[in-house]
């Protein structure tokens, strides 16, 4: 049964001033309805409310200053702003890229890899303050749940797990009358999408995508077409990292930011993402992630002209377990240590560069140049000629290679 929270009433107990200090709590704030509901409601039952939001990127300064100051008005005790764009790209994205991973071939993991990061640098952060409790304001029925509390319940045991949104199944109109009943509207009712912006990429929901057959307008995706005519981009990657755009060296982090830049001039990157929700449920999301589907596909392309076949076949399917397990909050299970270091050895030769051109609405890969590219002249052209083998030697392995199937086929001709 609901909470009537029009009221100002709470599924919390009140406590007084005194216990406050013994009430110590960080909740995970984003600034948007949920965790304003969250801030607002604790802080009224007596707990003292330390908000935290991690920067994953897509943030300015500016939009930091917002989230502080309507942090205040919800009446919390501190607020902090973690940076933590470079330790996402070392733990989470360096990875994603190394394997190349899209789950169902679509999606760059662009928010369930966030939220890991930010699951971990929000805990850390209270049990450094000795805090005894710890909220978010996911609901009962996505994905956030299980990541947040499987990261908190596993690093931090000993600290509290509240989710006021999930354990009072509060609607969203519930949420906005309880705010306005404490003396806080900011127009809620006015976001038609959500919008989550970071630096693999933003994603998109809406009334659309909570059906199968509607597509998003052009107008929800946060970057429109800005430039018609191609341009052509070279991304230089030296041991699987991107470290140059168009000759400009900068770390990995940064080099994303401006291809992402670069390529949502040209409304690249949009598409809808459906796939299972750990919980069970089919989902569709609306993403735009320009330079992390540019990113990977470069990559892949080099990878395809310096790896062997059995290197990128074995790379595959742990590159797929990879992307799943983070999908599904198994970030530290040791698992996941031991994939990465496979990927990181499997980048050794993976450098050179990646031409591609950036169109309205797409992009085209136009070919790579690398020292250690496989397509070595010398040893023949592909359809053409050889020159490392004869004819003969060429029969011969023919021969061998296809006696599997005949004995098969000769053991079996009957059936």
């Amino acid at each position: 049964m609901k909470k009537d929270t029009s009221n100002g009433s709470l599924p919390f107990g009140e406590m007084s001033q005194s216990d406050r200090g013994a009430k110590k709590l960080v909740i995970a704030y984003s600034g948007g309805l949920d965790t304003s509901y969250c801030a607002v409601s604790l802080s009224k039952a007596g707990y003292e409310v330390h908000a935290v939001s991690v920067n994953t990127g897509g943030f300015t300064k500016e939009e930091i200053q917002g989230i502080e100051s309507n942090a205040y008005k919800m009446g919390v005790y501190t607020y902090k702003n973690i940076d933590a764009v470079t330790t996402y790209y070392q733990k989470v994205i360096k990875y994603l890229v190394f394997g190349n991973v899209l789950k169902n071939n679509t999606y760059p993991l662009s928010v369930s890899a966030e939220r890991i990061i930010q699951a971990i640098e929000i805990v850390e952060y209270a049990k450094s303050i000795g805090a005894k409790y710890i909220a978010h304001g996911s609901t009962g029925a996505g994905n956030d749940q299980v990541r947040f509390d499987m990261i908190f319940q596993t690093l931090a045991p000993e600290i509290e797990i509240i989710t006021p949104i999930r354990d009072g199944k509060l609607s969203r109109q519930e949420e906005i009358d309880y705010l306005k009943s404490n003396g806080i509207d900011m127009a809620w009712e006015k976001a038609k999408y959500s919008v989550n912006k970071g630096l693999w990429g933003t994603s998109v929901g809406g009334a659309e995508t909570l059906t199968s057959d509607q597509p998003l307008p052009s107008a929800a995706y946060p970057s429109q077409i800005k430039h018609a005519e191609e341009e052509k981009v070279t991304l230089t990657f030296l041991k699987g990292e991107l470290v140059a755009v168009n000759g400009i060296e900068n770390s990995p982090e940064i080099n994303i930011e401006v291809l992402n830049t670069l390529a949502s001039a040209y409304a690249i990157g949009r598409d809808i993402h459906v796939g299972d929700t750990i919980v069970g449920i089919k989902g569709r999301v609306g993403f735009e992630a320009a330079a992390a589907l540019i990113t990977i596909k470069a990559h892949h392309l080099l990878e395809k002209h310096t790896l062997t076949k059995w290197q990128l076949q074995h790379k595959e399917y742990l590159s797929s377990f990879y992307g799943m397990h983070l999908h599904e909050g198994q970030y530290l299970d040791p698992v996941m240590r031991n994939i990465e270091a496979f990927l990181q050895s499997s980048q050794e030769m993976v450098s050179g560069d990646v031409t591609v051109s950036l169109k309205p609405y797409h992009f085209s890969l136009d070919g790579i140049v690398s020292e250690h590219d496989l397509m070595n002249a010398k040893f023949g052209s592909y359809g053409e000629e050889n020159t490392g083998w004869t004819a003969e030697e060429a029969k011969g392995f023919i021969k061998i290679l296809g006696n599997q199937n005949k004995i098969y086929q000769q053991v079996n001709s009957k059936a």
